[in-house]
C-alpha cells in the first residue's frame, strides 16, 4: 500500500463493522500515539515482540508501560516472550553499525516479519507497526519493508507514518497523562552504548 491506497482503504471500512488489525508495538508511549489514529477503523490487537531490547529488565519496564496503557485504551496484548537470541543471531556482524544503519533495518525486518506471520496465521485483516511514530525512524524504509512482507507473507500491510497529525506529540502528552515509563534509547545494547557515549 501507499498513502493514497491506505486512505482509500480506511474510507472503505464500515466503522460499524471494524477490521481486525495486528499492531506491532515497541512500547507503551508509542502505542499511546498510534492507538487514537486507528481506533475508529479497527479492533486493535497489540503484538509486543521486541527481542532487541536490552537488558531484560528494560524489556519488562516497556511491557509494564504497555499494560498500564491498556487500562485506558481497550486493546488486546499479545506477548510472545523475551527471545533475545532471535535478535543477536540476526544482527551478528552488524554490532558496530551506526544507529539508523543496516543493523536497525535488520531489526525492523525481524520484528515486522514476526508480526506479519502472526497476523496471517491468526486471521487478522492487516498489520502495521508503531515504529513510524518516532522522529528517529525512517517511515519510507518501514513502509518498504511492510509492503515487501505483504507480498511475501500474503497479509495486507497498512501504510503508516504515525508521526504525522501530531502523533509523536500526542504520544508524549499521553505518556505524561497516564504516567507511562518513557525509555531514553531505542532498545538494543548497541543503541544504548551509542547514547551513553554521546
Amino acid at each position: 500500500m501507499n498513502e493514497k491506497e491506505t486512505i482509500d482503504y480506511l474510507n472503505s471500512i464500515d466503522i460499524n463493522n471494524k477490521k481486525n488489525i495486528l499492531l506491532h508495538s515497541c512500547c507503551g508511549p508509542c502505542t499511546s500515539g498510534v492507538y487514537p489514529q486507528l481506533e475508529k477503523y479497527f479492533n486493535i490487537s497489540v503484538l509486543y515482540y521486541d527481542p532487541n531490547i536490552y537488558p531484560e529488565e528494560e524489556y519488562y519496564k516497556r511491557l509494564n508501560a504497555l499494560e498500564l496503557l491498556n487500562k485506558h485504551f481497550p486493546f488486546k496484548i499479545i506477548e510472545i516472550g523475551y527471545n533475545r537470541e532471535d535478535f543477536l543471531n540476526i544482527v551478528k556482524g552488524h554490532e558496530m553499525d551506526k544507529e539508523g544503519g543496516d543493523r536497525c533495518e535488520i531489526c525492523f525486518r525481524l520484528r515486522m516479519r514476526e508480526t506479519a506471520i502472526y497476523a496471517k496465521e491468526h486471521g487478522f485483516d492487516c498489520f502495521t507497526s508503531t515504529l513510524s511514530i518516532s522522529p528517529h525512524k525512517n517511515a519510507v524504509l518501514l513502509n518498504e519493508i511492510g509492503n515487501e512482507l505483504e507480498k511475501e507473507i500474503g497479509i495486507k500491510y497498512l501504510y503508516s507514518n504515525f508521526k504525522k497529525k501530531d502523533g509523536y506529540k500526542i504520544s508524549i502528552e499521553n505518556s505524561k497523562k497516564f504516567g507511562l515509563y518513557r525509555q531514553t534509547y531505542c532498545g538494543c545494547e548497541f543503541s544504548k552504548c551509542d547514547k551513553d557515549n554521546n
